[in-house]
This record gives C-alpha cells, structure tokens and sequence, in this order.
C-alpha cells in the first residue's frame, strides 16, 4: 500500500515516468514559473498544478532511490576501512 500523498510509479503516465530527474525538475520548473507568472487561465492551472505534482512525486521517488543506492565507509577505531553500510541521509 502507498503512504498517502505518494503515487506508486505505476500510477504516473508514461511520459512523467520516462524522464530522468533533470529533465522532470526543469519541466517542474518551468511549470511552477508559469504559474507564479499568472500567464495561464483557470482551467490550464489547474492541469499544470496536478502535472507539477505528478512530476514532484516522480523525482521524490527518484531521489529515495538514488539515496537508497549510497553507501557510506565505515572506519574501525583505528580509522581503517571495515567495510560500508546504507548511508543515513535523512
């Protein structure tokens, strides 16, 4: 079950899915722009607000991945390598 306020990937359209994360925050971007602008009409807001918030939960899944994939060197005493461990990022 997804936590709420999250979209499992399955849930975003193909094309927010197929973007890297630079090019989902640049169109996110862009999009938050326009809307701080108020260069678009009711109706077209709200379409970008629900795609921008498509495209936010698409790079916050990205972003737990790539944090879920470093790792951190742990040290003994001695200050030598022992090996690594998931890195607490958080």
């Amino acid at each position: 079950m997804a936590k709420s306020g999250t979209a499992e990937p399955a849930a975003l359209p193909e094309d927010i899915r197929a973007l890297g994360f630079e090019a989902a925050m640049a169109e996110l971007e862009d999009i938050v722009r326009r809307l701080e602008s108020g260069e678009v009409d009711l109706e077209q807001s709200i379409e970008m607000y629900t795609r921008g918030a498509l495209l936010k939960q698409h790079c916050e899944a990205k972003l737990k991945a790539a944090s879920e994939r470093v790792e951190r060197i742990v040290t003994d005493a001695g200050g030598e390598a022992t090996g690594t461990q998931p890195a607490d990022i958080d």
